[in-house]
Parts: structure tokens; sequence; C-alpha cells
């Protein structure tokens, strides 16, 4: 079984009338020179440097926030760029591969039954000359 302290009772305050209309006072006093100050012409300057001071601030805020994002985006992007130029390489070389010469002349021959012909199968045709009038 675990201890048991005993403490004595606490006696609580009971408000005192006087200090709640004494700091009700002074609230109220300071209230009111903080307004008049505010009526100054130094101290309204002084405010509104301080908005303009928080509202700059705020500013940079989302500005460094919309950079982030747009560079995560820009790196995104470049990835895909860079996937796409590899893809368009691997196309190339095999678009080249795929014409080569001597691959569409096996193919020729194989599928269609073509064959390069002999010299003497070779007949060449003169050119026409140009006809008057055209």
């Amino acid at each position: 079984m675990g201890a048991v302290a005993i403490e004595p009772a606490v006696k609580t305050a009971g408000l005192n009338k006087q200090k709640v209309k004494d700091g009700l006072a002074s609230a109220v006093r300071v209230s009111q020179q903080v307004f008049e100050s505010l009526q100054q012409k130094q101290v309204l300057i002084s405010v509104a440097l301080v908005g303009l001071l928080v509202v700059s601030s705020i500013g940079v805020v989302v500005s460094a926030h919309k950079n982030r994002e747009l560079f995560n985006t820009l790196s995104q992007l470049q990835g895909e760029r860079d996937q796409y130029q590899r893809e368009w390489s691997q196309l190339l070389l095999e678009q080249s591969a795929l014409s080569a010469h001597s691959r569409v002349e096996s193919l020729a021959a194989q599928r269609f039954g073509m064959v390069v012909p002999g010299k003497e199968d070779i007949v060449l045709v003169p050119l026409m000359a140009p006809v008057a009038g055209l």
C-alpha cells in the first residue's frame, strides 16, 4: 500500500473590493494614456511604420514559401525533361538500327523474295528533251 499525505486545508482568499477598484482605475488610466499618446503625430508615424514592417515581413514569408513551391515544381519538371530526353535518345537509336540498309535489304529478301538485279537486268532510260511550249 502507498503512503498517503495529508495536507493542511488551504484558506481561499476572498476578493478585496478595494483592490479590484484600484486595479480597474489603473487600467482605465493606462488605456486613457495610450489613446492620448496615439493622437500625437510621432506615435502615429511609429505605429504606421510598425504596421508596414509587419505587412512587409508577412510578404517576405509568403514569397519565400511560393519560391520553395516553384523550385520544387521546377526540379520535378527538370527530372521529367531528362527522362523524356533519355527516351528520345533511345528511340533515335532504335530508329537508326531499324532503318539500316543491310537490315532493310535482308527483310526485303526474306519477306518479299526480292534480290538485287544483275547487270544484265538493269535498263537505263534516256532523259527526254524538254518539249517546247511547256
